[in-house]
């Protein structure tokens, strides 16, 4: 933004080159104005959740040089926005209030990484600050601060036409008309209505018609894609405008879908446009209903598909985003388990090596998905398995990650059971240790709500993650350990404290069978080895 005069309107308005000391303020401004931009200092604030305010002298990372204690600032229309990253621009500041309603102007400044935000309303900059109490702000990926400012209207220099140009784009569209070219093309530059969603942390599966019933929520989405890549489940979505888009940004980015996983990271796609061929399960395009499914993909539901073409907001109209996301995604469980009445979490898995395998190692497999609660090798068919999860979503993400791999050495296959629970065999029958009760294991991963292990749960990988590793182990030690389990460890890297490490096998089976025997490892003192796949590579 150029260095331009400004001058702020909080009941007497000063000179070009002088700075605005409100009566209201006892000498405390709250912004700089004037040419000597630089040479100003500005005042900072604490966040408006605090009764009181700290107030200091300095710039935005804070020299704490000089202290005040005023009182917090009554509602205004003009908030006041501070840690803001550098490379921050006037569209992206605006974006944080376009789902509160009309923003009227703006004052960026840059080297205090500040600015004034003016809202057409008190009640619509109320209920931003309301909302942004509670949900930390963020803008590429830092968060900011926002609170009420003790001015009552910004006046600023109308020469500043690339702000007013994305002032005049903003209202423009939220109004419904049609933007001048170069208003256009402001917006354009603003932002793109493509988003680049990423899944962290999928411990349920995420569907394309979950992300579409959630971000509906905030405008007519066009089209979705959904891939995988490096091993993380991601989707670009399409809005019919960018205004939607930064709406859904704004509001969803850093959100969990279910509680402690689940978290969608959103960013603005390069692409303004999607090319959708086929509408299946893996891609759609909601304004072109009748494309074919394509080879080998499950075709939509006709009726399905008819509902999806229209504008679905009255779906979630009641919601807000975030019980929004957590019904879509309750509904996605049900679609996913179509077909098991009241699901268990009960999986059969079949083609088991039977010489090899025991209800522990299926126990300690299956566990890095879910919970296992108990596990039954059949009697009269023991390449064969049934095993309960702690619920029907820990057992279809164990079924999605773990169908079609290879343990000693044959592709297993996991599908749902149609049994309720595993039985327990009666007392005093002895059943060969074929049945094995987990239900109060220490070993379960996921016992503790919102624990860490949520975080990383990955596909089956040749790559796995090593914690709590002694400090007294070497990087030959473990390769020795790893070698010992019957596979080929192709690389090593200790991470900086030396508590964590990962480790290369030669092929996936391999890092299979390893963390099979050595997870929970004892290494002595007391202190059992953790192994878990990861999604890196060394």
């Amino acid at each position: 933004m150029c260095a331009c005069a400004v001058s702020v309107e909080a009941g007497k308005t000063t000179g070009r080159k002088e700075r605005e000391i409100p009566a209201d303020m006892d000498g405390i401004s709250d912004v700089a104005v004037g040419v000597k931009r630089g040479s100003d200092e500005l005042s900072m604030y604490n966040s408006p959740n605090s009764g009181m305010s700290s107030i200091s002298d300095g710039a935005s990372n804070g020299s704490d040089s000089k202290k005040l204690r005023v009182e917090e600032a009554p509602p205004s229309r003009v908030l006041h926005i501070r840690k803001l990253p550098n490379e921050a621009s006037e569209t992206e500041v605006i974006a944080l209030g376009l789902p509160f309603g009309k923003v009227t102007n703006i004052l960026t400044l840059k080297g205090k990484n500040q600015a004034f935000l003016e809202m057409g309303t008190e009640e619509t900059a109320i209920t931003m600050v309301n909302y942004y109490s509670t949900v930390t702000p963020h803008i590429r990926n830092v968060p900011v601060f926002i609170q009420y400012s003790n001015h009552k209207e910004l006046k600023t220099d109308a020469g500043n036409q690339r702000t007013q140009a994305v002032l005049q784009a903003v209202s423009a569209v939220q109004s419904g008309g049609s933007p001048s070219s170069d208003v256009q093309e402001a917006l354009a530059a603003a932002s793109s209505p493509v988003l680049r969603i990423i899944i962290d942390n999928m411990f349920y599966p995420v569907t394309l018609d979950v992300l579409q019933q959630i971000f509906s929520k905030f405008g007519t989405v066009m089209k979705i894609i959904t891939f995988t890549k490096n091993n993380q489940f991601q989707a670009l979505l399409q809005f019919s405008d960018p205004v939607n888009a930064q709406q859904a940004k704004l509001a969803l980015d850093g959100q969990n879908i279910y509680n402690s996983c689940c978290t969608l990271r959103i960013d603005f796609s390069k692409l303004v446009n999607l090319n959708v061929k086929y509408n299946n399960d893996k891609s759609r395009d909601y304004t072109r209903p009748e494309l074919p499914a394509g080879d080998g993909q499950p075709s939509i539901d006709p009726s399905v598909a008819a509902a999806f073409s229209k504008d679905s907001n009255s779906l979630l109209g009641a919601l807000n985003p975030l019980s929004a996301a957590a019904a879509a995604a309750a509904a996605a469980g049900r679609v996913a388990l179509a077909g098991q009445t009241g699901s268990s979490g009960v999986l059969l898995v079949s083609n088991l090596n039977e010489e090899m395998v025991t209800p522990q190692s299926l126990f300690t497999l299956f566990g890095v998905y879910g919970d296992v609660q108990r596990v039954k090798i059949l009697y009269n068919k023991k390449d064969s398995a049934l095993i309960q999860m702690s619920d029907g979503n820990q057992a279809q993400l164990a079924m999605s990650h773990l169908n079609g791999q290879k343990m000693y050495g044959k592709i297993i296959r996991v599908t749902l059971s149609k049994h309720q629970t595993v039985a327990l065999p009666r007392d005093g029958l002895d059943d060969q240790g074929l049945t094995k009760d987990y239900a109060n294991s220490p070993l379960h991963r996921f016992k503790k709500p919102g624990s860490k292990n949520f975080q990383n749960i990955f596909p089956p990988s040749a790559t796995l993650h090593l914690s709590n590793v002694p400090q007294d182990v070497t990087e030959d030690d473990l390769r020795l350990l790893f070698s010992n389990a019957g596979g080929t460890v192709k690389a090593f890297k200790f991470f900086q404290d030396r508590k964590m490490a990962l480790i290369q096998m030669s092929t996936v089976e391999e890092a299979i069978q390893a963390l099979i025997d050595l997870h929970n490892y004892n290494m002595g003192g007391s202190q059992h080895l953790r192994v878990s796949f990861s999604k890196s590579t060394i």
